[in-house]
């Protein structure tokens, strides 16, 4: 327990057999249940983890694969069954160092926030420790997180190492919840709807324990970036127009439409002149520059909005 709340950790594995009995050992003594979901692996990791004996433990085996997202599901399913006050999630690759997972709990604990996550980007670290493409490829993506999810003052939106709060897991439909890699960036555009608080507890990244990673970011990042688009929309409409209306969803109608129209003529008209020679008005040059200058106006106050509207979820 901590600050008298019950404390359960979830365990996702596919194919952990390495390294989730050293996961398992690892987790700290004020954790009161630990629930591992065996994704349907090919190996021994269901086992493996079985076979450390810890009392604490429940092994939950799918009978078919069904993604990180929703392995996780899953054991918040079985948490939020349990009633435990606070739910964490450590990858079974032990490259979530242990004992940051009290700072993880604490302020979820303590009722100060909804849901406390990683962030292994403020490490002086990160650079060094993270491959390169990966590095490049999570800053991109926190940057898309911030804008489809709200929370402007979130980073490294792919960290997996996370305190939810059972209030905030009883409000989540978790058969919506996205459930490939994609899973962290959906929950947070999931808990900006509920209106949850959410904070950044900084980490140290850890590569080289053995780990096996199964993402292909060349793969991944489109996938979660369409992801994000349709949680965006997603977002404005519930947030903004069914649950209270908020007028930026005009400030980010006329921003979309204005920028696609301003590029979709500035095309039309160089394709024109390149092509046929055709001539270009001064006129037809005045509205394309409106277009895109008004349309990016609109967007960047839609923003701002937005960062409005959430700074109290921190």
């Amino acid at each position: 327990m901590v600050e008298g709340k019950r404390v359960a950790v979830v365990v996702p594995a596919l194919e952990e057999e390495l390294l989730v009995a050293d996961t398992i050992r690892g987790i700290p003594a004020f954790v009161d249940v630990i629930v591992v979901v065996d994704d349907h692996s090919g190996d021994a990791t269901a086992e493996r983890a079985r076979a450390t004996g810890d009392p604490r433990l429940e092994v939950i085996e799918h009978a078919r694969n069904q993604g990180v997202g929703g392995a996780i599901a899953t054991g918040y399913a079985r948490c939020r069954d349990l009633a435990v006050d606070v739910t964490c999630v450590m990858a079974a690759d032990n490259q979530m160092d242990p004992s940051e997972l009290a700072s993880l709990v604490g302020p979820v604990a303590r009722g100060e926030v909804d849901y406390a996550k990683a962030n292994r980007l403020v490490s002086g670290e990160a650079w060094q420790l993270i491959p390169r493409s990966r590095y490049l490829g999570n800053a991109v993506l926190s940057l898309l997180t911030k804008i489809a999810s709200g929370y402007w003052h979130v980073a490294d939106s792919q960290a997996g190492y996370t305190a939810l709060s059972l209030g905030a897991l009883r409000r989540l439909d978790l058969d919506r919840l996205y459930r490939r890699y994609g899973f962290p960036n959906d929950m947070l555009v999931h808990l900006n709807v509920q209106n949850a608080r959410v904070r950044d507890v900084p980490s140290r990244p850890i590569y080289g324990v053995g780990e096996r990673s199964g993402i292909r970011i060349t793969r991944v990042a489109p996938r979660i970036a369409w992801l994000l688009f349709k949680g965006f929309w997603w977002r404005m409409k519930e947030k903004y127009v069914i649950r209270d209306f908020h007028p930026l969803v005009f400030f980010y109608a006329l921003g979309a439409l204005m920028t696609i129209v301003g590029f979709l003529l500035g095309l039309v008209v160089t394709i024109s002149r390149l092509g046929w020679g055709n001539d270009i008005t001064t006129a037809t040059i005045v509205l394309v520059a409106l277009l895109l200058v008004s349309g990016t106006q609109f967007t960047l106050f839609a923003m701002w909005f937005d960062q409005e509207a959430n700074k109290d979820l921190r």
